[in-house]
């Protein structure tokens, strides 16, 4: 007999779910077994249980055949720092506020915390606020903090107005800068933020007043002096062993594109100097000879839209030359110069040129939605993010959140009051259950890629000015130079999900570089 929608039958069989899904949620958080069924139960069967943290990830289709090439931002993507340079700059920063713009000297009790924020978070200035904003511009609640201490939704949602909305005109604007929120993208800015909340903890907890925009302003600048200041070359400088990682892998890349008759520049804003001692490092002395084109200090993103200054050569001392460039050689250096000038000697121009950089602002969004480049976004986040992706812990947790919104989503047209307390028990129980699962990325402000359940505005961003994403380099190792990136056929929400591309998608083995020593 059919089952009238709404019926006492109906709402039966939900309730009895209901009481099967938290039965079996409880069961899993005593670490007991569920009756005779098990997690598993609720996963599709074609479902891979893995995703390879190895793999490339493709927002657009992009055939590799079709590239002749490929160029390169230099820091965090030909060269990936290890994480112990935070701390350095972080410490260096905080001494320069002390030294020389006279900031308390108790502010130097405070150590970096690696744990604390995480790439893509914004920052309201005027309200000292730094927050986690989603791809509709919402702020998601539990995630914004003024100094080291948390800001309770109620006090976040009356800030704003009464909502949790942040309106256009007040957000980071093309290059992440708005008139009073700032978004930070690039991974030298973990070592900003935690300066930022630290020293505004510490005004705040010993009640001192303080201008927000000159507080902003002066941990900015101390940042950026030492970066000026050459203090962060230095360091990686006199160890490169210590702060450069997989400098074997980013030379295996460079020379398999080369043997492959691909073209290869670089376009970077580090110091000749620096960059050369980098590159000795990981591919050797005669680095230039893999470079049609090599251009440093060039001063990213002014260089994509300035059409003004002009390239200027560099000796071998690295010293200025004078006269004027008529055409870009191999095997020379160049000091910035600007795209358009770039564009008309080199002739290389729309999708057949690949472009890899780490700042989607800065190094992507010109030349993708401008120039028509293709371009690849290096994120070294991803690789821990899929791990704990991975986990069985995730796993659990996702599922029983798409288990409870599934059923919360039928269970709304019922009214009783029987059925208005299961309501109430059943979004407690999912609240719980998205808590538990941002705290497996980061326990203040969890993904960068995901507000609970929306992207966040970081993943926005990444998806408009990217055609690939990867977590290094040495991820075009696993993939032949010809090889064609299809992105998942993720359904529209209008859409059924009966694609099998959207399931398997990045789950194929692929190989380490322990497996590939055949391409060095």
């Amino acid at each position: 007999m059919r089952v009238e929608s709404g019926s006492a039958q109906e709402r039966g069989i939900l309730l009895e779910s209901l009481s099967t899904l938290l039965e079996k949620t409880t069961a899993s958080h005593e670490g007991r077994a569920p009756g005779n069924r098990e997690l598993t139960d609720l996963l599709p069967p074609e479902v891979c249980s893995l995703l390879n943290p190895a793999a490339i990830y493709a927002n657009n289709e992009i055939s590799l055949r079709d590239v002749e090439v490929y160029g390169f931002d230099y820091d965090y993507t030909l060269a990936q720092y290890a994480d112990a340079l935070h701390p350095e700059i972080f410490s260096a920063a905080r001494d320069i506020l002390i030294e020389h713009y006279k900031y308390p000297e108790g502010i130097r009790k405070y150590d970096y915390n690696p744990s604390f924020a995480i790439r893509g978070l914004h920052y309201d200035i005027q309200k000292s606020l730094l927050m986690k904003i989603d791809a509709f511009h919402y702020v998601q609640l539990g995630t914004a903090y003024r100094g080291l201490q948390p800001v309770p939704d109620e006090e976040v949602i009356e800030l704003y107005g009464g909502t949790q909305h942040i309106p256009l005109y007040q957000m980071s604007g093309f290059y992440g800068k708005g008139p009073s929120i700032k978004q930070f993208m690039d991974i030298f800015s973990l070592p900003e933020m935690a300066l930022l909340s630290c020293v505004v903890d510490y005004f705040l907890g010993h009640s001192l007043e303080f201008d927000q925009a000159h507080l902003y302003k002066d941990v900015t600048d101390a940042i950026r002096d030492v970066h000026v200041k050459g203090l962060m070359y230095q360091w990686i400088e006199q160890d490169m062993e210590k702060y450069i990682l997989r400098g074997d892998e980013t030379f295996a890349v460079l020379n398999r594109l080369v043997a492959h008759g691909k073209q290869l520049f670089l376009i970077t804003n580090s110091p000749f100097s620096f960059v050369d001692k980098g590159m000795r490092h990981m591919v050797g002395p005669d680095w230039r000879q893999l470079f049609d084109v090599v251009i440093v200090q060039a001063d990213k993103p002014s260089f994509f839209t300035d059409r003004r200054k002009p390239f200027r050569k560099l000796d071998e001392k690295g010293s200025l030359q004078w006269d004027r460039i008529t055409r870009l050689e191999k095997g020379k250096i160049y000091r910035q110069g600007n795209l358009f000038d770039f564009l008309r000697l080199t002739e290389w121009r729309g999708p057949r040129v690949l472009y890899f950089g780490d700042h989607l602002y800065s190094d992507l969004a010109d030349l993708m939605l401008r120039h028509g480049w293709r371009t690849g976004a290096i994120i070294p986040e991803l690789e821990r993010e899929i791990r704990i992706i991975n986990t069985e812990q995730y796993m659990h947790s996702l599922t029983w959140q798409q288990a409870l919104t599934g059923l919360l989503e039928r269970m709304q047209t019922y009214q009783d009051a029987e059925s208005r307390q299961v309501l109430a028990a059943w979004m407690k129980e999912r609240q719980e259950l998205r808590c538990i699962t941002k705290a497996l990325f980061n326990a203040q402000f969890g993904s960068i890629f995901r507000t609970f359940h929306n992207p966040t505005y970081f993943s926005r961003r990444l998806v408009r000015f990217s055609d690939l994403y990867m977590a290094s380099l040495s991820c075009l190792l696993n993939y032949r130079v010809d090889f064609t990136f299809y992105p998942r056929r993720t359904p529209l929400q209008h859409e059924a999900p009966l694609w099998m591309d959207q399931l398997c998608t990045g789950c194929m083995k692929t190989p380490f570089l322990g497996d590939m020593a055949h391409i060095r």
